[in-house]
């Protein structure tokens, strides 16, 4: 299974990412996993604001969406919305960009209040281009990671139990979406 890690936080280091690359950490421990990381704040931005198709890395990043099994996508929430970063990029994918993989959303925020943006604000974004499925979120506030002196983040205890049972439905969702892919693929003539 070939997973993409997609950090949408326009800043470095973030809670966000900080989040993602936990869940990466994890995922290294599966058998048969294979990631990569796509940072959306890496792409050029004159490219990723004006659709320029024709910039390799720009084409590179949507070709590694197309080329994944499943998403893991992080985002900063910001005035009750998902980063400004994703939604363009999220823009730049075709209609159906997502069909028949598996998308997990990871957010971070100041407070609880801000939660509600995974369901209401990404989530329908995340439908509407198809994928097989979508999983759970996982959200945590600013007090649920912590910004350490010596740099990096502590990630509280609860998190990564939510972070472990995001990475127990992954792994079982494997087969139903090699079987997306299988159902995909034309008959023999």
């Amino acid at each position: 299974m070939n997973i993409l890690l997609i950090s949408s936080s326009p800043t470095l280091p973030s809670r966000s990412t900080a989040l993602l690359a936990s869940f990466g950490e994890k995922l290294k421990s599966i058998a048969g996993i294979h990631t990569s990381s796509l940072s959306i704040r890496d792409l050029p931005p004159q490219s990723l604001l004006h659709a320029d198709w024709n910039n390799a890395l720009l084409a590179q990043a949507i070709a590694a969406v197309d080329a994944a099994d499943a998403l893991v996508i992080a985002t900063p929430i910001y005035k009750a919305a998902y980063s400004g970063l994703l939604k363009a990029f999220l823009d730049l994918l075709p209609q159906y960009g997502l069909r028949d993989k598996a998308v997990l959303p990871l957010a971070t925020g100041g407070s609880p209040h801000h939660m509600l943006a995974l369901d209401y604000a990404l989530r329908p974004v995340l439908q509407s281009m198809g994928p097989r499925l979508v999983l759970p979120s996982v959200y945590a506030t600013d007090a649920q990671i912590t910004a350490q002196t010596l740099g990096g983040y502590q990630i509280a205890h609860d998190i990564h139990a939510r972070l472990d049972e995001s990475l127990a439905l992954l792994t079982q969702a494997r087969p139903y979406i090699y079987s997306a892919a299988k159902d995909q693929t034309p008959a023999a003539a």
